[in-house]
């Protein structure tokens, strides 16, 4: 069976206490960077059935590498610092399936 979407994208969103011991995706702009990415797949045309969908999500558990981004269905990690690595991911990755190296924050599993 298809998947419903090509790619499946989820952007951790996790909000800790900055003073917290473990670090937390959202203070590292992640809410801005999802809604870029978003933004950005709507405007190339990627968005909806059987294409793209960009979602929020809560604590995925990798905070020490963040902040994260997994794309589904290969289980791709990234990491980001700003808009230009989500631009890169979008048009590397969503548009033409080669993954970014050298955001990767593990290998996927295939």
């Amino acid at each position: 069976m298809d998947p419903f979407y090509k790619y499946h994208v989820f952007f951790c969103l996790n909000q800790r206490d900055p003073d917290a011991a473990r670090p937390s995706c959202a203070n590292c702009n992640a809410q801005a960077m999802q809604e870029y990415a978003k933004k950005r797949v709507k405007q190339l045309g990627l968005a909806g059935d059987g294409k793209v969908r960009i979602n929020k999500a809560g604590c995925l558990e990798r905070c020490e590498l963040g902040p994260v981004v997994v794309v589904y269905p290969e289980g791709t990690w990234y990491t980001y610092v700003d808009e230009a690595d989500i631009d890169e991911i979008v048009d590397s990755h969503l548009v033409n399936g080669k993954i970014v190296e050298r955001l990767l924050i593990d290998q996927p599993v295939v």
